[in-house]
Formats: structure tokens, sequence, C-alpha cells
């Protein structure tokens, strides 16, 4: 199933991203993790590409396992940076064999050791290259892309980052995910902003739960976002006791979740981080407006 006709419903929708393994050996416990979340029935579960040779068809075999064995629609990821055009190419006849129909374009980050490497001669700079190569492959893919409710690091401004967005979305992008955030008025004004710039794709909202304290550094050099004062609260009482962090960053992310529904956004996608219990605790706080 297209994503596209799930963002056409007026009810709430919950969806969760997982990642593939890095390694052959930590397939099995990773294919279980991915499985334990399927069986949560979301409306669709996104799978991060696993970059790095032989691992990237891990992303292809999950995202495929989840759809065929449970019925979640799924989304796989893409990335191009530093990628051949045969390599690109190699994979998306792999995705078209898997039946896979919703990719999500993605430029990825550059490896170690191509930074210092001469990009002149690179056939991707940046996502909106894959899209268009999506785009125009003969597949009917329902494309993604990624945007910043903040800006994205690379850009000197919101308008110049907005500007770009717009070409990525006219390039063939069906919808947008956003990086995560964790002060929602923060959203409310991209949105805005946006709409205004002629954007009027689907927006999807993501949210990282941050479960640990120790994962607040890895999400803020990740994303950059903005850290609202009640969460570094949360995070400075609770981040020394596992469990008290756990149930407070579920409790945080279930808050923004609920406000994002009472504010009209249908969709949500959480960065579950192939954590099942993480994905119950949330989507059970959320039952009765989801309607499960």
């Amino acid at each position: 199933m297209k994503l596209t006709k799930i963002f056409e419903s007026e009810r709430p929708h919950l969806s969760f991203e997982v990642f593939p393994p890095k390694t052959t050996t930590a397939f099995e416990s990773v294919k279980h993790a991915t499985e334990e979340i399927a069986k949560l029935s979301p409306s669709f579960m996104s799978v991060t590409y696993g970059a790095g040779g032989g691992t990237s068809q891990y992303t292809l075999d999950i995202a495929k396992h989840i759809n065929e064995e449970y019925g979640v629609p799924t989304l796989a990821h893409l990335t191009c940076v530093s990628s051949t055009k045969e390599t690109v190419k190699d994979m998306i006849n792999k995705i078209i064999s898997a039946g896979i129909e919703n990719v999500m374009a993605l430029r990825g980050d550059i490896p170690a050791d191509k930074l210092n490497e001469d990009r002149s001669k690179w056939t991707y700079h940046h996502a909106i290259d894959l899209v268009r190569e999506l785009r125009n492959c003969g597949a009917d893919f329902c494309i993604g892309g990624a945007c910043y409710p903040e800006i994205h690091p690379e850009s000197a401004t919101q308008s110049e980052d907005i500007k770009y967005l717009k070409e990525k979305v006219d390039a063939g992008c069906d919808f947008l995910t956003t990086q995560m955030f964790f002060d929602n008025n923060l959203l409310y004004n991209f949105l805005y902003k946006i709409r205004e710039a002629g954007i009027t794709v689907p927006i999807i909202p993501g949210i990282m739960p941050i479960t640990n304290g120790n994962q607040i550094e890895r999400a803020l050099k990740l994303s950059g976002s903005f850290i609202p004062q009640r969460f570094k609260s949360l995070v400075d009482k609770f981040g020394s006791d596992p469990e008290a962090m756990k149930q407070a960053g579920i409790a945080y992310a279930t808050d923004q979740i609920i406000d994002l529904y009472a504010n009209g956004i249908t969709n949500v996608h959480v960065y579950s981080m192939n954590k099942p219990d993480v994905a119950e605790k949330i989507q059970a706080n959320i039952s009765a407006i989801l309607g499960k």
C-alpha cells in the first residue's frame, strides 16, 4: 500500500521507525525486535538504510518481511551520497523486486573516509538528485523526503532551507517526514512557513522518545534540535535513573503526540530505535485516541 493512501485518512495514525543490523550476527535479534513492533499493527513502519556494503540488503529483507508476514505497509530508506549511479540503480531494482512501493529518498551522511574527497565527479550531491532518479526510473514509487522544523544544519537561513525543500518536493516528493524536535511550537511555525511557500504535500512529524540520559547528546548531534527548559529539567532530574528516565521520556513523547493530534495533525512517526517496549507503551498511552 502506498503511504499517501494512509495520509488521506482523517483519523489519527501512528507509525514507527526501525533500523537494520550492522552485522550478520545481529540480524536475528534485530529481526525479532522489528517483528515485535510490527505486531502492534502500526499504520506503517520505516526501515533505515543499512549503508556500508552488504548490510544495505537487510533494509529490504526486513521491510519485505514486515510487509508480507504482518501486513504492515513499509517504507524503505535509500541514501545516495558518494554512491555511483550503478549502485543506486541496483538498489532501486532490488526495491522493485522486493515489492516495496514506498521509498524515503535521503542524501545520507558523508562517510568519514570521503570527507576530503573531490566531490565534483559525484553523481549524487543532494537528496533531490535521488528523488529525480526514483521518479524517472519507470517504477511508480511513493517517494518521501526529510525536512527540518528548525533549519537544516547546512543551510544559512530557514528561508534558504525552505526554498531548497520546495525544489525537492517539486522534483517528486509525495510527502515529507520531519527530523526529531522537542518543542511542538517549532513545528507549527514551520508548517505555517512552508504552506506559505507553496509546499502542500503531507508533513509527518517525527518524534524521538529519549529514554536514557546518554541519548540526548547523540540526538542533539544528529538534529541540532532546540531543547525546551522543561525537557532539560526532566533529563537533569531523571537522567541518572534508567527506569525513571525511560518512564519520563515516554511520557514526554506521549504528551507531544497528543498535542499534535489535538492540533489537527493526523500522522505521527516515532523513532522507536528497535525498542518494542517503548513503542508498545507509547501506543498504549494513546490507544483510545487511535481507536485501538
